[in-house]
């Protein structure tokens, strides 16, 4: 890369970023310029980015991220509201420890010494945060009201600690949430592949909010569509039928135990000719428990604890499966139906047992096809009806000549006194026999959820420790809330593994219900759970008494304008939803929904790949802000690509930003020097002075509308649009003759547009060259007027058979009759003796004139 040195000032039309930007970020700071308060007559705005992990200094995604949120911050502020922008971090997790690991540290000096280092990086930036309620996650004073939190969750019914099959990293070393296996079935942190364990786990009955979760982002019209369809995918809902299965015993004989199913298709249950158990299935075991099958079953269930839930629910895979030597009675027609173990039935959906219907699940066909087993249809389209049906042919097909199942609507065939009735989903059978069933007490019309509970123990020391306490008398018993903080202790040696679970002064106490030895709970919650809620301390980050004043919260949430990753899409996003419905009807907050907008921003990419230290193609943000100065990074990296795109990093555009300001700065000095000895009064001016006020006037407008927008891309092209214009009624109209109070008037306003998005450079302008009063940040935004940014002519092109033929200028209250005989005077030698089959006026930019 071609370097820029830095500019050295050969006079105050130079602009020197080096020597303005850290003067106006120490005046901000003693100034208190960004604190806020509530209450001030002004109406609010809560504008918020996602917080960054504190893991080394800052990238170009969090410059790009949080730049766009200053920009909305400024400018709003400008705009008349009482604006709040707070930042901090979340600052445990297992990416502190594996760090702390390789530099022979402690989790917390390393994650201590990096918020510094980001926190110096974001005031080089200029970002408009209120200091005053930054916090980290790991700061005592912020767990401890995590924990208190989690005290009023387990009050509520909401906590839950119950033995089941994990997701284990084996790299990692800790559990995670179904969430949190990603792609082919691999740790969302490092990638490795996830498989399955039995553990006693603590969890979050989220899906008690499932139904909540999904009908609210109807009430959610500012979110992309793809993150609420992302949402509603993995919550799940699926309405169907809870059927009960009678298991046979060893003898074959009823033994009045039943397994009950969901499925979608209860129109379908005559043609369930096999029974699927998950490989986690608590009944597996005592199945076949001594028996010849023991052996083949324990071979599918050691094979499904290897792979992910995502691995084993993949089409396209090869299925393992074994018979068990048990049987199921189908309760629509009393036959056996043998009950087999599956790796690609999965304990995350259901009840972990399915009814196989090969003939109209496509899984279930290659089961049945892979092993013998029969194949009975029982949904076929009408034309297809006579070759399937039990009643023409006289008997129950057992197999069918598809290559595929079939899933779609039909007729049902094979199903007793159901035949002929249409099936499919909701159908008239579907209803019918479901209702056939609740009659007889097996089964009843349900609702199904993919959403299963959030799993929050982890396994790792740098977290916030769960609040619970295990005595062998009283059980599970939950810390009181005078007793809280539970402190997570600084001496534990993390370069040798150790955990809570090796600190017996940690771990080892009394209860405090009986008074006797106990253990601490030494699982940490997962780093999720701190994220779940900052938002709401930051209305009240020095509140020692509570976690938030309800009143703050009732003034500043829900958030106004939330940025943030896709990435975040489920994870964060939706638990934050969660928490907060836990907080809206424990009183807490105003709303049920945390965030009112939601705007996710593309990556920035070099040579086509996503910016990473691991492929070795950063960009380090603050060799950029070394050479440009930081209000041209923002500029730059605003301007290459609108927010919601990704953006594809380029030197040459970052040198060519500079530049411009260079060129906005001269304007403005040479503007100030100009009129340094008074202005007067703007007249109405000539032709070349009333172009510039209508430029003027329309990028107002323009830069006005692409803000609100985001599109700040656009917003500062205009803003380069102004100052050509200004320039070039500089260089048409001679120095005495210029109208100096418009050019005072075009300065003022392009330093006012610029601000948001060059603030030092702005403020500069503002206070230095203007030499205006107070912050440029505390002025009003300029009023577009829409009566003078209206042109009073206008220049047409005027088209023969597609070529240009003629220029017209005319005013703009012409009617197109008309305009179109003066155009057609115009090119008159171009039609003359020919045909005119059509003339058409394209508003504001040709006439097109067709001739024969």
């Amino acid at each position: 890369m071609e370097s820029v040195r830095r500019a050295t000032p050969v006079s105050e039309k130079t602009y020197d970023p080096h020597a303005i930007e850290p003067k106006w970020q120490a005046s901000w700071e003693s100034e208190g310029l960004y604190h806020i308060t509530e209450d001030t007559g002004r109406p609010k705005k809560y504008v918020l980015e996602m917080f960054p992990y504190p893991s080394g200094d800052i990238h170009m995604g969090h410059v790009r991220n949080y730049t766009i949120g200053d920009v909305i911050a400024r400018q709003s502020t400008m705009r008349g509201f009482e604006v709040l922008h707070p930042i901090g971090w979340d600052a445990f997790g297992l990416p502190a420890e594996n760090a702390a690991i390789k530099s022979d540290s402690h989790p917390a000096k390393w994650t201590y010494a990096n918020i510094e280092t980001q926190k110096a990086s974001f005031r080089r930036m200029g970002f408009s945060y209120d200091w005053d309620r930054a916090l980290a996650t790991c700061d005592v004073e912020y767990y401890r009201w995590g924990q208190w939190i989690f005290l009023k969750m387990w009050e509520r019914g909401l906590v839950e600690r119950k033995s089941s099959a994990v997701n284990w990293c084996p790299s990692c070393m800790t559990v995670l949430a179904n969430e949190q296996v990603v792609g082919d079935g691999v740790c969302w942190r490092c990638k490795t592949p996830v498989v399955k364990r039995e553990l006693e786990q603590w969890y979050f009955k989220i899906t008690d909010y499932a139904q909540r979760l999904l009908d609210d982002l109807d009430t959610l019209p500012g979110w992309p569509e793809r993150v609420k369809t992302m949402q509603a995918n993995w919550i799940g809902r699926s309405e169907g039928a809870e059927v009960d299965f009678e298991l046979a015993g060893a003898d074959g004989e009823p033994s009045g135990e039943t397994i009950t199913v969901f499925t979608t298709r209860p129109d379908t249950l005559f043609g369930c000719t096999f029974f699927l158990l998950a490989p986690e299935h608590s009944l597996v075991k005592s199945l076949v428990e001594g028996t010849e099958y023991a052996g083949a079953v324990q071979e599918v269930v050691d094979l499904a604890a290897k792979e992910s839930s995502v691995e084993r629910s993949m089409g396209e895979r090869e299925k393992h499966g074994a018979f068990t030597g048990r049987y199921v009675v189908n309760p629509v027609n009393g036959e056996k139906v043998p009950i087999w173990v599956a790796d690609y039935v999965l304990m995350d959906y259901g009840t972990g047992a399915v009814m196989a219907v090969p003939s109209g699940d496509e899984r279930d066909f290659e089961f049945a096809r892979q092993y013998g087993l029969p194949i009975v249809p029982v949904i076929v389209p009408e034309e297809r009806r006579e070759r399937y049906d039990s009643a023409v042919l006289g008997h129950v097909p057992q197999e069918v000549d598809w290559d595929e199942a079939y899933s779609g609507p039909g007729v049902m065939v094979n199903s007793g006194k159901f035949d002929g009735l249409p099936g499919g989903k909701d159908s008239e059978g579907f209803r019918a026999v479901t209702e056939s069933l609740a009659e007889q007490g097996k089964g009843r019309f349900s609702v199904n959820f993919r959403l299963r509970d959030w799993l929050i123990s982890r396994q790792r020391y740098w977290g916030n420790p769960i609040p619970a306490i295990h005595c062998p008398t009283c059980g599970l018993v939950p810390v009181p809330e005078d007793q809280l903080p539970v402190v997570l202790p600084m001496d534990i040696d993390i370069t040798k593994g150790q955990t809570l679970a090796d600190h017996p002064e940690f771990y080892q106490t009394t209860c405090p219900r009986c008074g006797g030895s106990a253990r601490r709970e030494t699982d940490t919650m997962d780093t999720f759970t701190c994220s779940s809620w900052y938002y709401l301390r930051y209305c009240d980050a020095r509140n020692d008494s509570a976690s938030w004043d309800p009143d703050k919260a009732g003034y500043w949430m829900p958030v106004d304008q939330y940025i943030g990753g896709i990435e975040h899409a489920i994870l964060h996003l939706l638990y934050s939803r969660f928490w907060t419905k836990v907080f809206f009807d424990m009183g807490l907050v105003p709303s049920g929904e945390p965030f009112t907008n939601l705007l996710t921003q593309g990556m920035v990419k070099l040579d086509g790949s996503t910016m990473s230290k691991s492929k070795g193609n950063v960009v380090a943000p603050e060799d950029m802000i070394e050479r440009y100065g930081a209000d041209a990074l923002r500029a730059y990296i605003l301007f290459m690509a609108p927010p919601d795109k990704d953006l594809e990093w380029s030197y040459e555009g970052l040198d060519g930003m500079f530049r411009f300001l260079g060129r906005a700065w001269r304007l403005v000095t040479e503007i100030a020097e100009e009129t340094a000895g008074g202005c007067g009064v703007a007249a109405a001016g000539d032709a070349a002075a009333q172009k510039l006020r209508r430029e003027m006037h329309r990028v107002i407008g323009k830069v006005t509308d692409d803000v609100e927008r985001f599109q700040f891309n656009t917003a500062i092209s205009a803003m380069m649009e102004l100052v050509n214009a200004a320039n070039a009624y500089r260089g048409e109209v001679a120095q005495g003759a210029r109208d100096l109070a418009l050019m005072r008037e075009v300065a003022v306003t392009l330093t006012l547009l610029l601000a948001p998005f060059v603030p030092h450079m702005a403020e500069e302008l503002w206070r230095g060259v203007l030499t205006e009063d107070g912050s440029v940040h505390r002025q009003a935004w300029p009023e577009f007027d829409p009566s003078a940014a209206a042109a009073e002519e206008v220049e047409l092109a005027v088209q023969v058979n597609g070529k240009v033929r003629g220029r017209i200028t005319v005013p703009v209250e012409l009617d197109d009759e008309e305009v179109i005989e003066i155009a057609l005077s115009e090119v008159a030698s171009h039609v003359e003796g020919r045909e005119i089959k059509k003339v058409v006026v394209v508003g504001g930019r040709l006439v097109s004139v067709v001739v024969g």
